[in-house]
């Protein structure tokens, strides 16, 4: 391997880098609400709780924090998907 595969690699690694930090920016500034069971929770699509209101009940404000979290990783999957392209990562 070459220096010229070494400069390579380095660029591709850095573009690599500069999409992900693009993707959670992005990421950061998309809000998801979810209401379950009388808890309203709104969330961002990087996970970051944003507010938790409604019902007061623990078992119902985590099974509405839980849905929360798995709809914000779907987006950020979604979002995901075009910097992964090929590389055939399994889940993605």
């Amino acid at each position: 391997m070459g220096l010229m595969d070494n400069l390579k690699q380095l660029g591709d690694l850095k573009k690599m880098r500069d999409q992900a930090m693009e993707i959670q920016k992005k990421l950061a500034g998309i809000q998801i609400t979810v209401e379950h069971k009388g808890v309203i929770v709104i969330m961002t699509a990087d996970q970051k709780v944003v507010s938790i209101s409604g019902e007061q009940n623990f078992e119902k404000i985590t099974e509405a924090v839980n849905e929360a979290l798995k709809q914000s990783q779907k987006v950020a999957a979604d979002e995901m998907k075009p910097m992964m392209g090929g590389l055939g990562i399994p889940g993605m």
